[in-house]
């Protein structure tokens, strides 16, 4: 089984890394916190302390256009709140 892990850089999410050392990763529905923190530590070289997840449900959406009424779906996702030890950090930006 092959585990998708991402992070998710927004205003929130590097106000609470920097505050709180904790850094925000979308990751696959079917991965559990263990898979999630020897991956992170694998992939960043870091000691992760912490992990809390969240799953987030698809939500119905639609628009009136021209042509009409336009129904969709938002996708379902999980969201993995990563807490990593004093000291350490992740550098998201330094492979740009």
């Amino acid at each position: 089984m092959e585990i998708s892990i991402e992070p998710i850089v927004t205003e929130k999410a590097n106000a609470i890394s920097e505050k709180l050392n904790r850094y925000t990763f979308r990751v696959s529905p079917d991965a559990n916190k263990f898979q999630i923190k020897s991956l992170v530590e694998k992939i960043y070289g870091v000691k992760v302390v912490a992990v809390n997840t969240a799953n987030y449900i698809g939500k119905n959406k639609s628009r009136y256009t021209k042509s009409g009424l336009i129904k969709g779906k938002a996708a379902a996702f999980k969201k993995a709140l990563v807490t990593i030890a004093e000291g350490e950090t992740i550098d998201f930006y330094s492979n740009i």
